[in-house]
């Protein structure tokens, strides 16, 4: 188990820096993809993704990707907005006119989902084309998994007073001190060594710790969000796709948070 999950995220990482490298239609279509699997795998916790409520959110996930893409091709900022307003008219459409068919709640988790997973995870492409998105879009994945790689470390060897006991028995407060520190440390690291390719910036190497601190605390609330979720509907995993890792949204479930946050960050302090 521990060399399937070593090689699978070996390989996962791998491509994930190629389409990073290569940006455009690569990055937009392998974020697209891992997106709606994604919100596919979270509609099959709740059971709605071979229903209408689940295609319409489905079909309202495809639309938002496209309308992200051609918001940026044409600087049309509102479209993305319009797709998902579009996306949530059709969803309680389907919900008023096959009434009784679905209750209340799984529109609202058709909804839910549209909101929780592409839109969050599209983030990770509009960095890429920001201003030296090339550069600011691997703060993502520093924020993300090294926050987890530290805060497994330092719980591993300090650990003793448990931070989510319910959700997740193994994370501990100083497990999670050390992800924060250690993230915020591979921050300065990260725009030390890179400052000069990232001019947007004023002061790379203060803004990186920045963007990986924030990044760091509110990946730990993806993580024990996707864990909350799946203590809710009684799962172990949320897919089988990615070997020793499970699904997409197991593997990404710290990204999807990231993903926002080094946008809206990089966007305003750059």
């Amino acid at each position: 188990m521990f060399f399937t999950r070593l090689i699978s995220g070996i390989v996962l990482l791998a491509i994930m820096i190629a389409a990073m490298i290569l940006g455009g239609n690569v990055l937009f279509f392998i974020t697209a993809l891992l997106a709606f699997i994604g919100l596919y795998e979270l509609y099959k916790t709740y059971n709605i993704h071979k229903n209408m409520l689940g295609y319409t959110g489905l079909a309202g996930a495809v639309i938002y990707a496209a309308l992200v893409r051609i918001s940026i091709f044409y600087g049309e900022a509102e479209l993305p907005m319009a797709a998902l307003i579009a996306a949530f008219l059709l969803i309680m459409f389907v919900y008023v006119f096959a009434f009784p068919k679905f209750k209340a709640d799984q529109a609202a988790f058709a909804v839910f989902g549209l909101v929780y997973v592409p839109v969050l995870l599209l983030c990770m492409y509009q960095v890429r084309c920001l201003e030296d998105g090339l550069f600011l879009t691997p703060l993502i994945f520093v924020s993300a998994w090294g926050n987890d790689t530290c805060a497994y470390c330092v719980g591993r060897l300090i650990g003793r007073h448990k931070m989510a006991p319910v959700l997740s028995p193994k994370k501990s407060v100083e497990g999670a001190i050390g992800g924060v520190a250690g993230a915020v440390i591979l921050g300065i690291l990260y725009g030390y060594f890179l400052k000069e390719q990232m001019s947007s910036l004023e002061s790379p190497v203060v803004l990186c710790a920045i963007i990986c601190g924030v990044g760091a605390l509110i990946a730990m609330v993806g993580d024990l969000a996707a864990s909350a979720v799946k203590r809710n509907q009684g799962i172990k995993d949320y897919g089988k796709l990615i070997p020793g890792h499970g699904g997409v949204m197991d593997r990404f479930d710290s990204i999807l948070f990231t993903a926002p946050v080094v946008y809206f960050l990089a966007l305003f302090l750059g």
